[in-house]
């Protein structure tokens, strides 16, 4: 594949990668003491709000060890990280102004920015807001632990969505002083530099991290530069009482190319859209946040646990919404300036005696933004702020209460039942009035209960098999509820909530270095929220009438402690409109979403050397709800060699990789329903990348 570039590389990257050259030459002479592999129990607690070993929970939840995601990659991302899961479907876009399309057993496909229908936490922070909306691009990955991720009903349990939980975890700090550094290049046009300083205080321990990046992009008008930093720490007050605390910052600006026709993806797959380049799209962000929780524990029976966390995410973005569009007196312009300020808190209490455990909780979170739209011209100057069309003010709150039982009448049964209830209440008020204009301020409040239930068997001491039921809904988020099918201005108040039930079968066996998992699951869906127009950046949503997913997901892998390893993933997924609506024939394929999905990985481990050759497939995707657009399917191979060694007391580990190796032409990931039949973001032909990483630890011994 060929692919322009653009001739004014960012810089900011580069000069914290000197940076973090320069600190290595001064941290490699320092010593080190090795690190020791550390057995930990595979544990989950995403399903049960408490550390329980995976073969006990009724749910599909999978863990995957962020240094075995990372081992031949050098960092740790979720398209390459989350694929190892069963159900979960991430496309780079390859537009970081857009951030990542994730979903879930299709919930959240037709997410055209952002993260819809998956509830995101990193530390127990939400990341995503309370109306269902979602980002990943605070996630500091290079301070993971793992990642967990829970799939189907019991999700519900989480609040306002459908699909699932994706919760990340950062790393415990270590018991001594080490520092970290290394740069990455990819291809020749991405570098990344990063940092990192972690070690004890008293009673506890705290991690810094620290990243910056640069990149021209796969195509054309696809710069962008983020800079990226966490502090993390946790620890003891008094033998009883455990603390955390996670705050990070996000500082990103990125071009945005937009989609292709499926003549331009085919020809130029390198180029932006004609509107990108006219109007010189693009997107500026800046966001802080803080959390904490505290957690102590009342003998050995009750623990009561509870958080907090505040924080603002700001951000400028320049659409392509042409001139002509903007002389209707309701249009919003094209430029898009938003200020959001989020807060949350929760209590819990969790009770257990025997054969049983009981935890009851209460959560708040509000989200408030003031939300300002311009026209992108100025005379016949494009791509800059022009005169104020859009000026309002938005809330959101939810609130909610829930109880989770847990019951195991014997050695090898365990039943788990919960129900949440979830009021979520959006206002508008809306400062742009004129003669033209209405006023557009409105307000709605969406209430449900959502009741879940499951059993488990312990077949043998290595096998469950577990079956489980229950109902979730989603609510529109702030911003689908924004503009009407019609036209004509206000809140879309006749878009309702989707509303979903869902049951899943499955067995679990781990035996030894071997595991493998088989889940079949359906979830239908009244009401579900659909894409009706997308153009210029606005879209707007309609309610389907039925929707129906039924699928299979399996996964296995056998790690002994020799040198070879292997693991697979396999998702079919059968998502359709049951009902007609609107110009869409009953029996569509949900946009988005393939029917089939495999990934698969084979290394080999020996004496600091690590290689891994990893395959990914996806099948045939559709764009649009009438199914009349698609891109194909595609097979991608990517080649991994790592090496890890002393210098001077220091580790090193150095890393080159090759991905997409028999430089084939995809589709990266689709816009669906885009109103100007710009479905299409290309994904990059062959690129490579190498790095390393240094760690030493001050006044340790080699």
């Amino acid at each position: 594949m060929h692919v322009a570039r653009s001739p004014d590389a960012p810089v900011r990257a580069r000069l914290a990668l000197a940076a973090a050259a320069l600190v290595l030459a001064a941290a490699a002479p320092l010593p080190v003491v090795a690190s020791e592999p550390v057995a930990v129990d595979t544990v989950v607690v995403t399903a049960t709000r408490g550390a329980r070993d995976p073969l006990d929970v009724p749910a599909a939840i999978d863990r995957v060890d962020a240094a075995s995601a990372r081992r031949t990659r050098g960092t740790l991302e979720l398209p390459d990280a989350l694929p190892r899961v069963p159900g979960v479907l991430v496309r780079d876009r390859q537009n970081e102004a857009q951030d990542l399309q994730v979903s879930v057993r299709g919930f959240g496909a037709r997410s055209t920015f952002g993260v819809r229908g998956v509830r995101l936490y990193e530390d127990g922070i939400p990341a995503t807001m309370p109306d269902g909306q979602g980002q990943v691009s605070h996630f500091v990955l290079d301070a993971a632990e793992r990642l967990e991720v829970l799939r189907g009903p019991f999700s519900a349990l989480y609040g306002n969505s459908s699909g699932g939980v994706i919760q990340l975890f950062s790393q415990a700090p270590p018991q001594q002083l080490e520092l970290r550094a290394g740069p990455m290049v990819a291809g020749s046009d991405h570098v990344r530099g990063g940092l990192g300083v972690r070690g004890p205080w008293p009673g506890g321990g705290y991690a810094a991290d620290g990243s910056a990046s640069s990149t021209d992009g796969s195509r054309d008008h696809s710069q962008a530069e983020r800079a990226l930093g966490q502090l993390h720490g946790r620890g003891l007050l008094g033998a009883a009482t455990r603390w955390n605390l996670t705050a990070n910052v996000l500082d990103a600006r990125a071009d945005d190319p937009q989609g292709l026709t499926a003549e331009e993806a085919v020809l130029t797959p390198g180029a932006a859209s004609p509107g990108a380049l006219r109007f010189d799209t693009r997107k500026s962000t800046r966001q802080g946040q803080a959390g904490s929780r505290l957690e102590h524990a009342f003998g050995t029976r009750t623990t009561v646990s509870t958080g907090g966390y505040a924080g603002t995410r700001a951000i400028e973005q320049f659409l392509s919404v042409p001139v002509a569009a903007q002389a209707n007196p309701l249009s919003g312009g094209g430029v898009v300036d938003l200020d959001r300020t989020y807060f949350g808190y929760d209590a819990r209490l969790r009770h257990a005696a025997g054969a049983f455990a009981l935890t009851l909780g209460a959560e708040r979170e509000v989200s408030d933004e003031h939300r300002t739209g311009y026209e992108n011209f100025v005379g016949e100057t494009l791509g800059v702020r022009g005169v104020l069309r859009r000026d309002e003010c938005g809330r959101v709150s939810a609130g909610a209460l829930y109880g989770q039982a847990e019951w195991a009448p014997g050695t090898r049964w365990r039943l788990d039942a919960g129900v949440r209830w979830t009021e979520v209440g959006f206002r508008v008020h809306d400062s742009y009035v004129t003669a033209e204009n209405p006023d557009d301020s409105g307000s709605r409040t969406d209430r449900r209960a959502t009741p879940v239930a499951g059993v488990a068997c312990r077949a043998t001491s290595w096998c469950t098999v577990y079956a489980n039921a229950g109902s979730g809904f989603e609510t529109p988020t702030l911003s689908e509820l924004a503009y009407r099918p019609d036209g004509t201005s206000g809140l879309n108040t006749d878009l309702r909530p989707a509303r979903t039930a869902s049951a899943e079968a499955g067995a679990r066996v781990r035996r030894g270095a071997a595991r493998l998992e088989l889940c079949a699951f359906e979830a239908r869906t009244e009401d579900e929220i659909a894409v009706e127009t997308s153009a210029g950046g606005r879209t707007s949503y309609v309610n389907a009438s039925e929707s129906r997913r039924r699928g299979v997901e399996l996964a296995g892998g056998y790690e002994p402690a020799g040198t070879w390893r292997g693991a697979f993933a396999y998702t079919f997924l059968d998502a359709r409109f049951v009902r007609a609506f609107g110009a869409v024939a009953a029996g569509a394929r949900i946009p988005g979403v393939p029917a089939h999905d495999g990934w698969a990985e084979l290394g080999w481990t020996s004496g600091g050397w690590d290689v891994a050759f990893t395959a990914r497939a996806v099948s045939q995707v559709f764009a649009n709800d009438a199914n009349t657009a698609d891109a194909a399917g595609f097979a991608r191979f990517d080649l991994g060699l790592a090496r890890t060694f002393p210098v001077h007391g220091a580790r090193v580990a150095a890393f080159v990789r090759a991905d997409n190796l028999l430089d084939r032409n995809a589709i990266g990931s689709v816009i669906v329903n885009e109103s100007n039949g710009r479905y299409f973001e290309p994904a990059p032909g062959r690129t490579w990348a190498a790095g390393f990483s240094l760690t030493s630890a001050p006044g340790g011994r080699p």
